[in-house]
Formats: C-alpha cells, sequence, structure tokens
C-alpha cells in the first residue's frame, strides 16, 4: 500500500511539472513577442486581458480549434504522429529537473538528455518527409544536418563539465559551484555553448529549418492545428530546458530560489534578444562554425581539463 502511495506522489510531481512547464511555454511565447515589439518600437499583443495576458491561451484556443487540413499524397499515419512523438521526446527531457523531493534523482541524467535530443532529431526528419512536400523535405534535411553537426560539439561541451565533476548528476553542479561558477572558469566553452544551443533549438540566426524567406515556413509546412501547435510547443520546451541546462551547468547549480529563477529568465530572454538583432547566417559557414571552430575548441579543452584533473589528482598523492 505504501508503495503504491509513493507511486502516486511520484506521478503527481510529474504531472505538476508537466502543467508548470506547458503554462511557462505559453507565457514565454508572450514575453517573446512582447519583447520583439519593444526592439521593433511597437506595442507586442495587447488586446487580449489586461495587457494582453490573456494572449497565450486565446492564441492556444485558436490553433486547436483550426481545421485539420493534411496533404492527400501524405505519408498519413507518419505525419500524424510524428509531431506527437516530438512532442513526448522534449517534455520526457523534463524528468531530469534534479528534484530535492518526489524521490526522483538520475544518476545518469545528462546521457539521458543527449539521447533525447538525439531522438529529437528523427522526429522533424520524418515530420519533413512524410509531408511529401519538396519545401518540407528541404527544411527537414537542413534541420537533420543542423542538429546532427551541432549535436556533437554540444557533447564535447557537456562532457569538459562532466569531467570537472566527474558525475554524469545534474545535481553535483551546484555542489562544485560552490566557489565559482563554470561560466567563469570555462568561459571560451560557454560561449561555444551557448551559440550550439541557438542551433540545436533552431532558433535564429540558426533557423535554416523554418526558413521563411527561402523555404516559406519549413518542415512544418503543410501542419495546421494541432500538429503545428505540438512543433511550436517542442520548440519551446526545449529552449526553456536548454535555458535550464544551462543555468545548471554554468551559472552556479541548481537551487530553489529566486535567483536561479532569474538566471533561467535571463538565458530564456537571450534567445529572444537573440532574434531580435542577428539576421540569418549562411548554411555553410554555419555547418564552418560547427566543423572547424567548435569542435577543435572543445576538444582542445576536453584535453585541457583532463590534464588539469590528472595534475590535481597527482598533487593530493603528494
Amino acid at each position: 500500500m505504501m508503495m503504491m502511495k509513493d507511486y502516486l506522489l511520484i506521478m503527481l510531481g510529474m504531472l505538476m511539472i508537466f502543467i508548470g512547464v506547458l503554462i511557462s511555454m505559453g507565457f514565454l511565447t508572450l514575453m517573446e513577442r512582447k519583447i520583439l515589439g519593444y526592439i521593433q518600437i511597437r506595442k507586442g499583443p495587447n488586446k487580449v486581458g489586461f495587457i494582453g495576458i490573456l494572449q497565450p491561451l486565446s492564441d492556444g484556443l485558436k490553433l486547436f480549434s483550426k481545421e485539420q487540413t493534411y496533404p492527400i499524397y501524405s505519408n498519413y499515419m507518419i505525419y500524424y504522429f510524428s509531431p506527437i512523438i516530438s512532442f513526448i521526446m522534449s517534455m520526457l527531457m523534463w524528468i531530469l529537473i534534479p528534484y530535492y523531493f518526489n524521490m526522483i534523482s538520475m544518476k545518469l541524467g545528462l546521457l539521458f538528455f543527449l539521447c533525447c535530443t538525439s531522438m529529437g532529431v528523427y522526429t522533424v526528419m520524418i515530420s519533413g518527409w512524410s509531408s511529401n512536400s519538396n519545401y518540407a523535405l528541404l527544411g527537414g534535411l537542413r534541420a537533420v544536418a543542423q542538429t546532427i553537426s551541432y549535436e556533437v560539439s554540444l557533447s564535447l561541451i557537456m562532457f569538459s563539465s562532466i569531467l570537472m565533476i566527474m558525475d554524469f548528476n545534474l545535481m553535483k553542479f551546484m555542489i562544485y559551484q560552490k566557489m565559482i561558477w563554470f561560466m567563469f572558469l570555462m568561459f571560451p566553452l560557454f560561449i561555444c555553448w551557448v551559440s550550439s544551443m541557438l542551433a540545436e533549438t533552431n532558433r535564429t540566426p540558426f533557423d535554416f529549418a523554418e526558413g521563411e524567406s527561402e523555404l516559406v515556413s519549413g518542415f512544418n509546412i503543410e501542419y495546421s492545428s494541432g500538429g503545428f501547435v505540438l512543433i511550436f510547443l517542442a520548440e519551446y520546451s526545449s529552449i526553456l530546458f536548454m535555458s535550464l541546462l544551462c543555468s545548471i551547468m554554468y551559472l552556479g547549480g541548481y537551487d530553489l530560489n529566486l535567483m536561479f529563477y532569474l538566471k533561467l529568465l535571463f538565458i530564456s530572454f537571450l534567445f529572444v534578444w537573440v532574434r531580435a538583432t542577428l539576421p540569418r547566417y549562411r548554411y555553410d559557414k554555419l555547418m564552418y562554425l560547427a566543423w572547424k571552430s567548435y569542435l577543435p575548441i572543445s576538444l582542445n579543452f576536453l584535453l585541457f581539463f583532463m590534464g588539469l584533473k590528472i595534475l590535481i589528482y597527482k598533487l593530493s598523492l603528494v
């Protein structure tokens, strides 16, 4: 009976996290539209509710109540289910939040994160291919090439941090950053991490999968109503999670106080700020950046931190 209660509490905790994430995704879109409005010297959404506070709710209702269309030549089952799987994958990552309660603490959390992001590539590729549209296929192929390229540099940058704490558990980052944040300790890697994070989530200036100017809307062009909403939510969920991961790994670790949430909010704001400021990058330059800049930098730093750990170990034996 006791075990049953424990499992129910875990399920309740997970449900609360998912509801919280869904609400925060809605308000992240509102924040983005407001900030973009003020940067472009215009008002953002300000009609629905007080200063547009109910805009996410009305957007959600509007999108879900729209007519669901699908291309007659599409591979229907795959086309229909790929946004759902994409959304599930992006929500699964939130299990990794290092809980102080609820009896969930993943010892191999960062490996689980890499598995989830790798699976996310397939959903983009399949949704682009199954639409049977040239624009969608091109967008899907671009997104796959981009995500795979930046996953390599992202993993190697992450391994440097893992090497510093010698653990895959996200909880350990707070203990090791008591004296100094990893942002200061590995600053060039932090900069590489931030831009790889933008490329991994297909955000401006790396939004080639949704290049409006040349691909109309990229891999999600044929989606409407619920399918589009799920792709949209998956993207914003990964933005929020990447912001969380950045705060944990480089800005002092996970701590249940206001400062932690302000750091998370700042990284999320950074995504919008970059979108409002920078133009789209050229695709060949994007690939050049990943394979000829970030890969050698991250490998060199990985070797440097490995040497540093060995040196510290040798000095501790003396």
